[in-house]
């Protein structure tokens, strides 16, 4: 492999260092070194942080290549300083069994610009009725740790007792989809002020508030871990930092739309801002920042959902659900975050790397950034400045609600294992990652 030597990177914000990468991992960081026939990459002005780890993307394969496949999503994944991705189960067929999430995972070892690690269903189909394979799946070539209906809520409470307790076994997580379905028929946007005025069916936030209450209390109950994804409202906030103030293994993600976008851009009706859960007040992302600056939610997670053009250029009611999200995710964090003073460096590393990984139980991903560990590393211009512009995208799909805005931060090159997967903010074909995932 390739010895690099990477000058006057700011790392984790910090003063500048050289780091010296060589068979895979950091060997030497410090000021002046040198190395003979080292590739050498000039960083100054360039922060070095962790290889990001992203909790929760749909990477739609198999069964909804039109949207997006593994080889895309993870380019788009590499362009936006990730090297590891949790790939959701509400594929087709389902990843409901040790076949299906060893599909994914292998495709993952194929693509070669990030590590894929499968999210197993909770459920046989994403049904709620009946528990899927979860010690198969874990035991799988996978090694599924991270379990959910995401798409879908396990909504029924002996169900997800049952799912708490199964994966105790194995030090598992189950990373729950707080929608609470009797209260969110036909729904269409936040329940508010917006929603009465423009005439759309409201989303209240206490059907996302009940069901983490009940799950934090079940977890409690059964001494399990849980997740709960893309939190979205105050209240939610809330229940989650009671429940961590009474010692429960209650961990939480936000993702960056909901950092940043409000329900009031619903009012052009445009499909593009159609998602779940939905846009929240102002106050609501007020209250997400201050949570996640705080350290209650713990992890950014980008909830990556492409859709073909179709699906979202329609009538507002019948258009699909979410946004992409993997190559704008560490400019919105830095924008709503790092920008205003809420977060530094440090504080990204740790919700976009270090606890990601250590929810997902990943190994050799979410590691400091110190001689003797895997070279999972990402370089970030702050001073750039640039407009959104979707045809770019190494993603299949567009389905992007920053289209025209401007946005601070560039991924300046990503290296996973010590080979570039992104280099001079373009992907780069690393065939010598393919196969060589540990």
């Amino acid at each position: 492999m390739t010895t690099r030597l990477i000058r006057n990177a700011s790392l984790l914000g910090g003063d500048p260092q050289d780091v010296l990468i060589a068979d895979g991992v950091v060997r030497e960081i410090g000021t002046g070194l040198s190395a003979e026939g080292a590739v050498e990459l000039d960083a100054t002005g360039l922060v070095l942080l962790p290889g990001l780890v992203d909790l929760h993307t749909h990477l739609r394969e198999p069964g909804r290549e039109d949207a997006e496949t593994v080889h895309t999503g993870t380019r788009a994944a590499a362009r936006g300083g990730y090297t590891a991705v949790h790939a959701m189960a509400n594929t087709f067929p389902v990843a409901d069994t040790a076949g299906v999430v060893e599909q994914v995972w292998r495709l993952g070892r194929a693509s070669g610009y990030c590590d894929v690690q499968p999210v197993g269903a909770v459920t046989i189909g994403l049904e709620g009725k009946k528990l899927a394979e979860l010690g198969a799946m874990h035991d799988s070539a996978a090694g599924v740790r991270v379990f959910s209906d995401d798409g879908k809520c396990v909504d029924d409470a002996v169900i997800m007792r049952r799912a708490l307790e199964y994966v105790k076994a194995f030090d598992g997580v189950i990373a729950q989809h707080a929608q609470e379905p009797r209260l969110t028929e036909g729904a269409q946007m936040n329940e508010g002020t917006v929603s009465g005025e423009i005439g759309l069916a409201g989303w209240p936030a206490v059907a996302e508030e009940a069901i983490i209450a009940r799950d934090v209390l079940l977890a409690a109950h059964v001494g399990s871990r849980l997740h709960v994804c893309h939190v979205s409202t105050a209240g939610s906030v809330e229940i989650i930092r009671w429940a961590k103030a009474k010692g429960w293994d209650v961990t939480a993600e936000v993702t960056p739309h909901h950092l940043l976008l409000t329900d009031e851009l619903v009012r052009s009706y445009d499909p593009v801002y159609k998602v779940n859960p939905p846009l929240r007040t102002e106050a609501d992302v007020m209250a997400l920042r201050e949570a996640l600056a705080d350290g209650t939610i713990d992890a950014v997670a980008t909830d990556h959902a492409p859709h073909p053009a179709e699906d979202k250029d329609c009538e507002w009611a019948v258009a699909a659900m979410g946004m992409v999200g993997l190559e704008t995710a560490l400019s919105v964090v830095q924008h709503t975050m790092v920008d205003t003073g809420l977060m530094d460096w440090q504080g990204v590393a740790d919700r976009m790397s270090f606890r990601p990984a250590r929810i997902g139980r990943l190994t050799g991903h979410g590691r400091p950034v110190s001689p003797g560990e895997p070279a999972n590393l990402v370089l970030v211009d702050p001073a750039y400045r640039g407009t959104v512009i979707p045809e770019s995208f190494a993603t299949r799909s567009r389905n992007t609600p920053y289209r025209g805005l401007d946005l601070p931060g560039q991924v300046r090159a990503t290296f996973l294992r010590g080979v570039p997967t992104v280099l001079d903010g373009e992907p780069v074909a690393p065939e010598t990652v393919a196969g060589a995932v540990a």
